[in-house]
């Protein structure tokens, strides 16, 4: 779906206010979103980037782009100063700051309003009182708008907390005031657990806020995460854009979003979006805004304040596509100082849209941080299908940010549409050279539960366990052995030796190609040519074999099956990619597979994710036991440790300040049965 085709209720491009040139502050699919919009109201982008994103895809799509430094985001897309300097340098008459980074900072709000520039979001003062879910809450209290029962003041000590908690009843949930995305929050549902839960909330809020106030309120049992899209000008105009459901997450960080929410009645969803807008009243709010509600599954007429987004929202594709309102337009119109053109009685919802986020994680391993570089990409299109992707052929997914990708929309008649038409897009969708979430996302597209629309925000948490990541099956590692084969073949005339057609004096020797999925290791053997060969798996039946190789699509006829896919390779690994999704195998070489090998039995140490070893816990030659912390990896502000397996003695070969990729050989542990055998 294009930007035009979603403004049906915006007004023309020529009075987009005198913005002739735009600065967007940000990275990935959001300034991507943005520049999109911008291109399409015919006002001038200007991107900026850092070392790591100087190929990036929005540096590409933007009329200009600045530096702003090394990869880092503190000495880069957080540098107030430099974002303040590249708008001025280019002549950039507002900035917009996206999600994340700035984007609910008050500091830059108030720095580009002393340099002259707009800012495509609310003012500062509106951000500071959001910001602060102490401040917030009583503010929007004051409003009438509905607040879950709690204790909520600045300065609480631990004394007042354990005092006021039985009043305002258990269980009760420990929350920091500043800061956002689950840190420092803390479910308590015993009186003796709660002292315990208030040091360890106030030491992680500190640490992740540089503020450790906290405050309490009671525990909703079966939560549901509802939000509402609210926009306002400076004329004191507010109205709402209905609202999303954002149950389906894990550790507070959302994965599936929808548009209208499958719980509310018309009833409550007027009510609902009253509260969202006298939420933005109180805080005499201008431009686009979310305001998020938790609701009781079990009484879903009840609704109480969370917080306030000052912000665009990852989600707001859902709310675009079933209102026709570009929020983007909206924010660089309002920001221009013109009034809405529409009013609340002229927002309708039509049909249902569903959005996936699309993330560069392994939920095999934890859903830890993957990376690497894609290879090759094949991303959906066609009739409500809607992708907004930060990605190209040759982005580097590196751990220096956020591992969101980009995300997948689809919008249709009704619910039961929309889910289906949302799992064919994913099932369209390949990031060749990155593990990614998308086969987890159809796991949950196919929970009976999100069909029936009886969600809760602990009902993804509840269900990853019985997820069992797809592994290769027999004919995809033929198929990757076939690739690996086919690319040994010399282009142009070669010495008949070393074409592996398998041909020698006395008998055929086949290519051997030694392959590793998730859980095993098979070898695949073949003779002949690609027009003619014979193909095995480990000792299995011998079978014909055609193969031919266009570019990255692999053609294979096995026997008479013929088989089709899209096939890419990058640091040893083969990706495949299919209408049955993507798989991964990686090429093992011979001398560690071979009976007898000399390191049989030692365990390997490798890191789960690309990132910085920030620890190594001991030398080389140390004895070590089992539980021993040998490496400790980071990514994306996640700490995984690698510890010893097993008793021994360890070798280890990284260094603190490494950057590693997945699946790089950090240490490895020689038993002690085998150091006694000399």
């Amino acid at each position: 779906m294009t930007v035009s085709e979603m403004m049906t209720t915006a007004p023309s491009s020529d009075t987009a206010g005198g913005f002739r040139t735009v600065l967007v502050a940000n990275r990935g699919e959001i300034a991507v979103r943005v520049i999109r919009t911008l291109r399409a109201m015919g006002i001038r982008s200007v991107a900026v980037y850092s070392d790591a994103d100087i190929d990036a895809r929005h540096v590409h799509e933007a009329d200009t782009a600045v530096r702003l430094g090394p990869a880092q985001a503190r000495e880069s897309y957080l540098d107030i100063g430099k974002v303040v300097d590249a708008a001025l340098r280019t002549g950039a008459q507002a900035v917009h700051p996206g999600y994340g980074f700035l984007s609910e900072n008050a500091a830059f709000a108030a720095a580009l309003e002393k340099a002259g520039i707009a800012f495509l979001g609310p003012s500062a003062h509106a951000i500071e009182v959001m910001g602060d879910k102490i401040t917030a809450k009583n503010a929007v209290a004051a409003f009438d708008v509905p607040v879950v029962p709690g204790i909520a003041r600045p300065g609480l000590t631990d004394a007042e907390l354990i005092d006021a908690a039985g009043e305002v009843g258990y269980p009760v949930l420990v929350k920091p005031s500043a800061g956002g995305g689950g840190k420092g929050m803390r479910l308590v549902e015993d009186p003796a657990d709660l002292p315990a839960a208030l040091a360890s909330a106030r030491r992680e809020a500190a640490s992740a806020f540089g503020d450790d106030t906290l405050f309490l309120e009671r525990f909703v049992l079966r939560p549901r995460h509802i939000e509402v899209q609210v926009l306002a000008d400076t004329h004191g105009n507010v109205i709402h854009l209905g609202e999303r459901e954002c149950s389906l997450q894990r550790r507070h960080q959302k994965v599936i979003e929808e548009a209208p929410s499958p719980l509310l009645d018309a009833a409550t969803r007027a009510r609902i979006g009253a509260a969202a807008c006298n939420t933005a009243r109180s805080v005499d709010y201008a431009g686009v805004g979310t305001v998020e509600f938790i609701v009781s599954a079990d009484r879903p007429d009840e609704f109480f304040f969370m917080e306030m987004n000052t912000r665009l929202q990852v989600e707001h594709p859902v709310t675009e596509m079933v209102t026709g309102v570009d929020l983007v337009e909206w924010q660089v119109r309002v920001a221009a100082g013109e009034k809405l053109t529409l009013g609340q009685d002229a927002v309708t919802m039509t049909g249902h849209a569903i959005e996936a986020r699309v993330y560069a994680e392994d939920p095999a391993r934890g859903f830890l941080p993957t990376g690497g570089t894609v290879v090759d990409l094949v991303e959906p299109s066609g009739p409500g299908v809607r992708v907004d992707s930060g990605l190209r052929v040759g982005t580097v997914v590196g751990s220096d940010y956020d591992p969101m990708l980009s995300k997948v929309v689809v919008h249709a008649a009704d619910r039961p549409t929309a889910l289906r038409g949302l799992d064919r897009a994913l099932a369209e969708t390949a990031v060749l050279g990155v593990v990614t979430n998308v086969d987890f996302a159809r796991f949950l597209l196919a929970d009976p539960d999100v069909v029936a629309g009886d969600l809760d925000t602990g009902l993804l948490d509840r269900r990853v366990d019985d997820y069992l990541p797809p592994d290769a099956t027999d004919d995809q590692v033929v198929a990757a052995g076939v690739y690996r084969w086919l690319t040994r073949w010399p282009q142009g005339p070669a010495d008949p030796w070393s074409v592996p057609t398998g041909w020698r004096v006395g008998g055929a020797a086949p290519t051997g190609i030694r392959l590793a999925t998730a859980t095993r290791t098979e070898h695949v053997r073949i003779t002949g040519r690609p027009e003619l060969a014979a193909v095995s798996l480990e000792d299995g039946e011998t079978r014909s074999l055609t193969a031919s190789l266009d570019g990255g699509l692999l053609r294979v006829v096995v026997d008479g099956r013929s088989a089709t896919y899209r096939v890419a390779a990058n640091d040893g690994h083969l990706w495949l990619a299919s209408s049955s999704g993507v798989v991964m195998v990686r090429e093992v070489a011979e001398v560690n597979v071979r009976t007898g090998d000399a390191h049989a039995g030692e365990a390997e140490l490798t890191s789960p994710m690309p990132g910085a070893v920030i620890a190594v816990g001991v030398d080389s030659g140390a004895a070590v036991t089992a539980g021993t912390t040998i490496v400790v990896v980071e990514a994306m502000k996640m700490e995984h440790a690698l510890t010893a397996p097993i008793d021994g003695t360890v070798e280890v070969f990284a260094a603190a300040g490494d950057q590693v990729k997945v699946d790089q050989l950090l240490a490895r542990v020689i038993p002690n049965a085998l150091n006694e055998k000399g």
